[in-house]
Order: C-alpha cells, then sequence, then structure tokens
C-alpha cells in the first residue's frame, strides 16, 4: 500500500478518536479540558438506531472541521463517566475547555451546522 491509499484510508475515519473505556474517556476530558482546543463528543449506543445512523455523517463531518477534535464514545463502553447522558445521541461541544453547547439527536444539517458555529 502506498503513501496515497493509507492516507485515503485514514481520512475515511477522519480526525475521529473513539472513547474505549471509562478511564480512556477520563483521558479524553482531561485533554481536552487542558488544550483547550475545540472539540465534540457524540454519546451513542451501539443499539441505537438513531446513532448508527448520524455516525457516519459524524465521521464525515471531522474531515471539513479539521480544526475540531472528534470524539465518539458508546454508553455502553463507558458507563462511569456517561451516566449523566440520558439520550442518545447526545452531542457536546467544547471551547476554551469547557462544555458551551449540547444537541440532542440527530439530523446532518442541524449537526453540520452546530459544527460551523463551533469550528
Amino acid at each position: 500500500m502506498d503513501n496515497t491509499e493509507a492516507a485515503k484510508q485514514i481520512n475515511l475515519h477522519g480526525n475521529l478518536i473513539t472513547a474505549s473505556n471509562d478511564e480512556n474517556l477520563t483521558n479524553i476530558f482531561h485533554q481536552i479540558r487542558t488544550s483547550k482546543s475545540p472539540a465534540v463528543i457524540n454519546f451513542g449506543a451501539s443499539w441505537c438506531r438513531v446513532c448508527a445512523e448520524i455516525l457516519p455523517s459524524f465521521n464525515q463531518l471531522s474531515n471539513k472541521f479539521p480544526k475540531l477534535s472528534f470524539v465518539y464514545a458508546d454508553i455502553d463502553e463507558c458507563p462511569e463517566t456517561t451516566q449523566h447522558i440520558r439520550y442518545t445521541p447526545t452531542f457536546h461541544f467544547y471551547r476554551d475547555g469547557e462544555r458551551v453547547d449540547a444537541m440532542f439527536g440527530a439530523g446532518q444539517e442541524r449537526l453540520h451546522d452546530r459544527l460551523w458555529l463551533h469550528s
């Protein structure tokens, strides 16, 4: 595989980080707070149909908004750190290390507009 093919494969996932467990998500939160770079976290679940429908768009949008860090956290894989999440999908937007906005539910246009607002 040459570099172009590798870059295309990497690009398919955009700049998306997936939290694999509570400790990992805690570290991601710490990184967001200390780096103060803008970020969006998509809280979803594997059994959630709406979450599964918006996730490919979330991946694609991560390429469109390179200044934002994109994180996906499955509430079942991170039960301690996501116990405050009551609805999936939930999107939290961070700026300067603080949560500044939230969006509940899906909708590619709504998500795009919110990302544009925070990028």
